[in-house]
C-alpha cells in the first residue's frame, strides 16, 4: 500500500464512513472512494462492505488495520519530530520533568535561570519514567529530569542527587512528637499505593516486601501529587518522594522519615547524538543546585 492509501484506509476505518473520513482528511468523498477502491484492487481484498446502509470493515480490514495503525503512529511520530526540529532554537530550552520535580524544583530553577537569561524561553512538559526515551527521540524535549537511570545505548545519563522516600500521613495518624516511622508500622494501615509508578514506586514496593508489610490498599495511583491529595483528605498514608512531600500543603498533612531509609537517584538524561547546548548545560547546573537545596532542606528539617 502507498502512503496515501494507508492514510485513507486508516481514516475510513477510524471514522466509520466515507463522508466522515473525507471531512477528517479535508478532501472530497469521491477522492476518498477512488483511493480506497484502488487500494482494494491492488491488494485483491474487499476491505469494507455496505450492510444496511452502513460501511462495515471485513475481517481482512480488521487484520490489516492493526498493521496500518502502527505505521500510521510512526508517521505521526515523524511529523512531530519534524515540527519540533523547526521550533528548536538557540534561545529556547525544551525540558521533560518527572511530575514531582515540576512542582517546585524546576520552576525555581527556571526563575533563577531567567534572571541571567531573560530572553530564553522554555517548553516544559511532565514525563513519567517510561515516556522519557520517546520524548527525547521525537525531539519533544532536549533534556529530561527524573528518577532512576535509563539503561539505553543511545542515552547519556548524569546522576544529580540522591533523594529519599518519606511518609505522608494525616496529622492525627501519629503522635505530634514523632518525626520518624519504622516501615513495619504501616502493617494494617489504609494506604495509597504508588508502587506501580516508576523507579520510586519500585523501591517503595521492595521496602514494603522486605518488611513483610501487609497494608490495606485504599487506591492505586500513578502520580505522587494525587497520592498527596488523597492523604490530605484523610484517605490514608502514602510513601512518596521527598520533592512531592516538600511541595504539599502542611495544614492537614505530616511528613515523616521512614526507617530503614529508602533512597533513589535523581538523574538527567539526553540523547548521545544530540549533546546539550551551552544553555542547556547552564540550566542543568542551576537545576542541580535547586535539587540539592531541597534535599538539604529535608535533611535539616
Amino acid at each position: 500500500m502507498r502512503l496515501r492509501q494507508i492514510e485513507v484506509f486508516h481514516a475510513v476505518y477510524s471514522n466509520g464512513s466515507i463522508s466522515a473520513a473525507a471531512r477528517a482528511l479535508s478532501v472530497s468523498q469521491p477522492s476518498v472512494s477512488k483511493v480506497l477502491r484502488h487500494a482494494e484492487s491492488q491488494l485483491g481484498l474487499v476491505l469494507f462492505k455496505l450492510v444496511r446502509g452502513r460501511l462495515v470493515p471485513t475481517d481482512e480490514a480488521h487484520a490489516l488495520f492493526r498493521e496500518v495503525d502502527e505505521i500510521f503512529q510512526q508517521i505521526g511520530s515523524l511529523r512531530q519530530a519534524t515540527l519540533n526540529l523547526r521550533r528548536a532554537g538557540a534561545g529556547h530550552l525544551r525540558i521533560g520533568v518527572a511530575p514531582s520535580l515540576g512542582l517546585e524544583v524546576v520552576p525555581s530553577a527556571i526563575a533563577t535561570f531567567r534572571q541571567a537569561h531573560p530572553d530564553v524561553t522554555f517548553d516544559v512538559q511532565t514525563l513519567h519514567h517510561d515516556e522519557v526515551m520517546r520524548s527525547l527521540y521525537e525531539r519533544e524535549c532536549d533534556l529530561a529530569l527524573g528518577y532512576g537511570a535509563l539503561p539505553h545505548p543511545r542515552l547519556v545519563t548524569r546522576r544529580l542527587a540522591e533523594g529519599a522516600i518519606v511518609l505522608l500521613a494525616p496529622r492525627a495518624t501519629f503522635k505530634a512528637s514523632r518525626d520518624s516511622v519504622p516501615i513495619s508500622e504501616l502493617t494494617g494501615r489504609d494506604m495509597i499505593d504508588v508502587t506501580n509508578s516508576g523507579p520510586v514506586g519500585e523501591i517503595a514496593a521492595l521496602g514494603l516486601a522486605r518488611a513483610n508489610v501487609a497494608f490495606r490498599r485504599v487506591a492505586s495511583v500513578g502520580t505522587y501529587y494525587i497520592a498527596a491529595a488523597l492523604v490530605r483528605f484523610g484517605c490514608g498514608v502514602a510513601l512518596v518522594d521527598e520533592f512531592t512531600a516538600q511541595a504539599v500543603e502542611r495544614d492537614r498533612i505530616r511528613v515523616l522519615t521512614v526507617t530503614p531509609a529508602m533512597r533513589f537517584g535523581v538523574h538527567a538524561a539526553w540523547l548521545e547524538d544530540r549533546p546539550l547546548s551551552a544553555l542547556a548545560e547552564r540550566f542543568l547546573g542551576i537545576a542541580t543546585k535547586a535539587i540539592a537545596k531541597q534535599v538539604a532542606r529535608r535533611q535539616g528539617a
